[in-house]
């Protein structure tokens, strides 16, 4: 974050944490997002967390399946 990359990969960043925890640690990347303009690619099989990006693609068996766009 210091070098306030343009982009970062997240791998199930909230994977391991409770709901609350959860919550935070979003807020924080769209606070980011937000302020620096840094783009999140955020893979995760949690539905609440993805259903909140402005960007939802999911991939089944090694394709795309769905790609929306909010």
């Amino acid at each position: 974050m210091i070098n306030q990359p343009k982009m970062i990969l997240a791998d199930e960043p909230t994977g391991n944490l409770d709901s609350d925890t959860t919550e935070q640690i979003y807020d924080l990347l769209r606070e980011i997002n937000k302020k620096f303009k840094t783009t999140f690619i955020i893979i995760t099989h949690d539905r609440h967390i993805a259903e909140k990006a402005d960007r939802i693609v999911e991939i089944k068996d090694g394709r795309i399946n769905l790609d929306i766009t909010k």
